[in-house]
């Protein structure tokens, strides 16, 4: 299934909100420091996307997340709800932010390690794991691509590292509303899924492990996703434009 053609004007909105977003998060990652709790960063961001004339898509009614920023730690891969918890140098942290902007939503996510420069496995799973988004976002050629060529990139990427591949949660389209057709895992065949068109504005957004691929919801919070064998994730994500030729990202900084 495929999307509902955007005017210029709602793909432009998105390249702005895009902008803002990848702003947001390229400063949120020098301002992160040991010491800080999910909370802090919470309040950090809203005070942000209100400065830049944006808005908190995750506060919509639809999904009515109980904070602006989803933050995830260590053993947890996405939707982990801000608290207080405090930061604690060489944690593995994820930040996963949706803004609507002009009426247009854009969704962008990365991990880092708190207080430190990775090393080790941390290092390798955060390096090959931001190595597997862009490697599904090169593998878009413009008209002809398929949600399984990038499936099929981010996959081939993971499983050389020897990650454990997330294969429960999928990225998505992305635009007129938070999640929209098509899906677009993060393994596949070359030419299988969905068939893109250049207009389409999808996430893209792989998560791997030092683990299993299986997972769990809290049910405390009845949001965060974590691994089920209790093995560090990462997670990393950008909204892309389809092109006739290629991809645009649209959330850098």
């Amino acid at each position: 299934m495929g999307q509902p053609p955007k005017t210029p004007d709602q793909i432009q909105a998105m390249r702005e909100g895009g902008k803002i977003l990848g702003d947001i998060l390229a400063r949120l990652k020098a301002h992160v420091e040991p010491g800080m709790t999910g909370l802090e960063v919470d309040a950090w961001v809203a005070s942000e996307i209100t400065k830049l004339g944006a808005t908190a898509t995750y506060k919509e009614p639809m999904p009515n997340f109980p904070a602006v920023i989803c933050i995830s730690v260590n053993d947890a891969i996405v939707h982990g709800v801000p608290n207080d918890y405090v930061f604690e140098e060489g944690d593995v942290v994820g930040f996963d932010l949706v803004i609507t902007y002009k009426g247009m939503k854009t969704d962008s996510a990365f991990t880092m390690v708190i207080g430190n420069k990775p090393s080790g496995a941390v290092k390798h799973l955060v390096k090959l794991t931001e190595q597997s988004l862009y490697a599904g976002i090169d593998a878009i050629k413009g008209r002809g691509t398929t949600t399984g060529d990038i499936g099929a990139a981010v996959s081939k990427v993971l499983e050389d590292g020897k990650l454990g591949i997330i294969r429960e949660l999928v990225g998505h389209g992305v635009g007129n509303e938070m999640h929209m057709s098509p899906e677009v895992p993060n393994y596949g065949r070359r030419g299988g899924g969905v068939l893109l068109q250049p207009g389409d504005t999808i996430a893209i957004e792989p998560m791997a492990t030092l683990g299993g691929e299986k997972i769990y919801v809290s049910p405390e919070d009845k949001w965060t996703i974590s691994t089920r064998d209790g093995s560090l994730a990462a997670h990393f994500e950008h909204t892309v434009l389809v092109t006739e030729d290629g991809a645009e990202i649209l959330t850098q900084a």
